[in-house]
C-alpha cells in the first residue's frame, strides 16, 4: 500500500512506478483509494470512474480544494522511476505525480488544519478536453467542487502561478483561382494573399495587463501554414492557423472580436476552431491572499491554459502550485528535484495549519 505518512519524495516515487496513461487509470485510483480509506481520518471518500475524490466537514470557516490528475502522457522508456543525487527521474514527477504525493501526504498528515478539506484526483486530463474527469465530476458531483479557493498541483516549480491564460485557435483561409505556373497572370495566388495576414501577424504588438500584481503577456501566433498543389501549379486555396493566448480579464468572445478587428479588410474567412476561457488569478480573496502570504509572496502569471479555469467559470478562485519544472512535463528526461517536493509540503502545511 502507498505510504501516505512517509517520505513524500519516496511516495512520489511509489506512484510515479505505477503507469497511469490516461484511460488506463484504474490500479493508480485503486491505490490512491485504499491509502485515503486506511490512512486519513474524518474524510469522506467516493469513488467515481477513475477519480477518488475526499471531504471533510468538520465547519471551519472556509474551504480548500487540492486539485491533481492522476494521469500521464505515455510511457517514453522513463519508467521505473530512479534516483540520482538530488533528482527523481521518471514519467510523471513533474506533471503531476509530485504534486499529488504532496496532497496525499498533507491529507494524512496534517493534525488540526484551520480549513475544511476536498481532495480530487481525476483523471485522463492529458487528453481531450471530452474525456476529462473533471468535467465529468463537474457534471455528476457538483456539490464535491465547492471551495474557497482550489489548488491545482500542476507544476509550478515552488511558484504560485495565478489564473491562466485562455486560449483559442481560427483558420484564416484564402481563396483564388488555379492556373499553370507558367501562366501565372492566368490565375490567382491564394498563397500569396495570406502575405497580408501574416504581415499583420509580424507587426503584432502585444498586450500585457497587470491583474492582481500578475503580469499576463498575450501572443497571437502563426502556428500552421496549408496551402499548394502541386510544383507547376497556382494554387486556388491556403489557410493559416492563428492561435491567441489571451490574458482572463478577456472573455472568449472579446478575445475573439479581436482577433477580427486584426484581420479586417483582409480578403479571407475566419473559421474558429478550438476556444477555452481563461481564469482570473482572484488573489484579493481571503482564503487565496493567505496562501500567498505563506508562499512569501512568491507569485506570478500562469503562461498556459490548466484546469484552473475550470474552478473559475465556478466562481472559486483557483492557483496553480506544485513542484516540478513545467518545462520538463512530457519529457523522455522529465525529472523533479526533491528539495521543491519537500518544501511544497512545508509550504502548503504552514497554509492549511494557519
Amino acid at each position: 500500500m502507498l505510504d501516505l505518512r512517509g517520505d513524500p519524495v519516496d511516495l512520489t516515487a511509489a506512484l510515479v512506478d505505477i503507469p497511469s496513461e490516461s484511460r488506463d487509470e484504474g490500479r493508480i485510483a485503486d491505490e490512491v483509494e485504499a491509502a485515503l480509506r486506511a490512512q486519513t481520518s474524518g474524510f469522506e471518500i467516493i469513488r467515481n470512474g477513475n477519480a477518488v475524490l475526499a471531504r471533510t466537514a468538520w465547519g471551519r470557516p472556509s474551504r480548500v480544494m487540492l486539485a491533481g490528475h492522476l494521469d500521464t502522457v505515455p510511457v517514453a522508456d522513463n519508467l521505473p522511476s530512479r534516483r540520482a543525487g538530488g533528482v527523481l527521474h521518471g514519467c510523471g514527477t513533474a506533471d503531476m505525480k509530485s504534486g499529488d504525493a504532496v496532497f496525499l501526504h498533507l491529507a494524512a498528515t496534517v493534525a488540526e488544519p484551520a480549513h475544511d478539506l476536498t481532495l480530487v484526483f481525476y483523471d485522463c486530463e492529458e487528453i481531450d478536453s471530452a474525456a476529462n474527469g473533471l468535467g465529468r465530476i463537474q457534471r455528476e458531483l457538483p456539490e464535491w467542487l465547492v471551495a474557497d479557493v482550489a489548488i491545482l498541483g500542476e507544476p509550478t516549480a515552488g511558484w504560485i502561478e495565478a489564473g491562466c491564460q485562455g486560449t483559442l485557435r481560427v483558420v484564416i483561409s484564402a481563396s483564388g483561382t488555379r492556373a499553370h505556373s507558367a501562366r501565372s497572370w492566368l490565375g490567382d495566388n491564394a498563397i500569396h494573399k495570406l502575405g497580408a495576414v501574416l504581415d499583420r501577424l509580424a507587426s503584432y504588438q502585444a498586450r500585457s495587463v497587470d491583474i492582481d500584481g500578475c503580469v499576463y503577456r498575450e501572443g497571437l501566433s502563426a502556428v500552421r501554414v496549408d496551402g499548394g498543389v502541386a510544383g507547376n501549379v497556382i494554387p486556388d486555396a491556403a489557410s493559416v492557423t492563428v492561435n491567441f493566448r489571451f490574458a482572463p480579464d478577456r472573455s472568449v468572445e472579446a478575445a475573439l472580436q479581436h482577433v477580427r478587428d486584426v484581420f479586417d479588410g483582409l480578403d479571407v474567412r475566419i473559421e474558429v476552431t478550438d476556444t477555452a476561457a481563461g481564469a482570473l488569478p482572484g488573489l484579493a480573496q481571503p482564503a487565496a491572499k493567505a496562501l500567498v502570504d505563506a508562499a512569501g509572496g512568491q507569485v506570478r502569471a500562469k503562461y498556459g491554459w490548466t484546469d484552473v479555469s475550470r474552478f473559475a467559470a465556478l466562481g472559486i478562485p483557483a492557483l496553480n502550485y506544485g513542484p516540478g519544472d513545467p518545462n520538463l512535463a512530457h519529457k523522455r528526461d522529465e525529472r523533479v528535484d526533491v528539495e521543491e517536493i519537500t518544501a511544497a509540503v512545508a509550504m502548503l502545511r504552514r497554509y492549511l495549519s494557519a
